[in-house]
């Protein structure tokens, strides 16, 4: 974006602000919504692997932004929302710390041998998919994840910052790992 470009954006977003806290407009504080959403969520989803972990810390970032709208006072409102979705991210990472471990314990009071229901089957293998996901490069995956959540691969590259035809490749190449891991327990459970 060019400078004169930001700076246009950046009067916008201080006008809007400004009715906001003047009048309390909602309108105004749904199109700083409308305008920043999509950056916000990808800058979350750069910290979390999980979509809906980065859903959460886009929404706690926005109500806390509309909880403390008039503590801005011009400049980058973008960089302003950016502050204050890392700090998001930084406390629900702190929160999960601790489930992280009751998650774990979870998976391993599943029973040994013996033929598991088909919920528990399926259980497993998607679990081996996540950790194979792991295994993939941070490109691979974090494609690969925003294509499951519904992006486009417009939207994925937007977010990611690669080309739609690197976003491409890598959910490709992606793919085809992941198949080639996991093929056998698969088409196993059919």
């Amino acid at each position: 974006m060019s400078m004169a470009a930001q700076a246009w954006t950046d009067a916008q977003d201080e006008e809007l602000v400004r009715r906001f806290v003047e009048a309390r407009d909602a309108t105004c504080f749904a199109e700083l919504f409308a305008r920043h959403r999509k950056r916000i969520y990808c800058s979350c989803r750069a910290f979390f692997e999980d979509g809906s972990t980065a859903e959460d810390a886009t929404q706690e970032t926005f109500l806390r932004a509309y909880q403390n709208l008039e503590r801005f006072h011009e400049g980058n409102f973008s960089a302003w929302l950016t502050r204050i979705a890392k700090n998001v991210c930084i406390d629900l990472w702190r929160k999960q710390r601790p489930e992280l471990a009751t998650e774990e314990s979870k998976l391993e009071t599943l029973p040994d041998g013996g033929k598991l229901d088909e919920k528990a089957d399926w259980r497993i293998a998607a679990e081996r998919v996540r950790k194979e996901m792991e295994l993939l490069s941070r490109e691979q995956r974090r494609c690969l994840e925003l294509i499951i959540e519904g992006y486009s691969y417009e939207e994925t590259a937007n977010c990611t910052g690669l080309s739609v035809k690197a976003v491409k490749s890598h959910i490709q190449n992606g793919r085809r790992m992941l198949w080639l891991r996991v093929q056998g327990m698969l088409s196993q459970l059919r």
